[in-house]
């Protein structure tokens, strides 16, 4: 049984790593690293942050740390420089990077039972004690959010949208039916005071 749940896990994890580097596909240096939101998010900083967690949750919390440097996590590093690729880091080298880190994280799950004990030193002292089934579901959960990012931020640069290309769980409309449900979520949102 726990073979199989953790399994499940993995294939979960999977779909949604498949998910968010699905989000740079035909994208260019420019068009992945432009911030979309005020707080600046990008794509290319939402696949080198996620990679930068795949590495310390499967690799530091079960003594298994990155066997690369990450300074952009080291204390002294600026704030918000896991989300972002400096002009070094080009866009290869951000997916290079993620599919290192998760060769490294989909080795510490394959060694280690979901009842495997990890210790997360950033968490607080009474929850940091933690198992590989945990772990599991955190990320699945972070990866997951941060691919709802990446939709919205993807959408806004060319409208893509969707899950994956083969199947992006929207109905099958032409753009004049997307244009026309948008005006009518808008004259709906509209219909109501604006709060204060």
């Amino acid at each position: 049984m726990d073979a199989e749940a953790k399994e499940t896990l993995h294939r979960y994890l999977r779909v949604q790593r498949e998910a968010l580097r699905w989000k740079l596909d035909g994208l260019g240096e420019r068009e992945s690293r432009l911030p979309g939101t005020p707080t600046g998010t990008n794509l290319l900083g939402l696949v080198k942050h996620v990679a930068s967690m795949e590495y310390d949750y499967f690799g530091l919390v079960f003594d298994r740390p990155a066997p690369e440097p990450l300074p952009w996590l080291a204390d002294d590093a600026e704030p918000n420089a896991d989300l972002w690729a400096t002009a070094e880091q080009s866009r290869e080298w951000v997916l290079s990077f993620y599919d290192r880190a998760c060769a490294h994280a989909d080795g510490t799950i394959a060694e280690l039972d979901l009842d495997a004990r990890g210790c997360v030193p950033w968490w607080s002292p009474d929850t940091r004690e933690v198992t590989l089934h945990r772990i599991l579901v955190h990320v699945i959960a972070e990866t997951a959010r941060h691919a709802g990012h990446a939709d919205i931020v993807r959408e806004q640069l060319d409208g893509l949208s969707g899950m994956r290309i083969d199947s992006t769980n929207l109905p099958d409309q032409d753009a004049a039916w997307w244009s026309a449900y948008h005006d009518r979520l808008q004259r709906l949102a509209e219909s109501f005071p604006a709060s204060s």
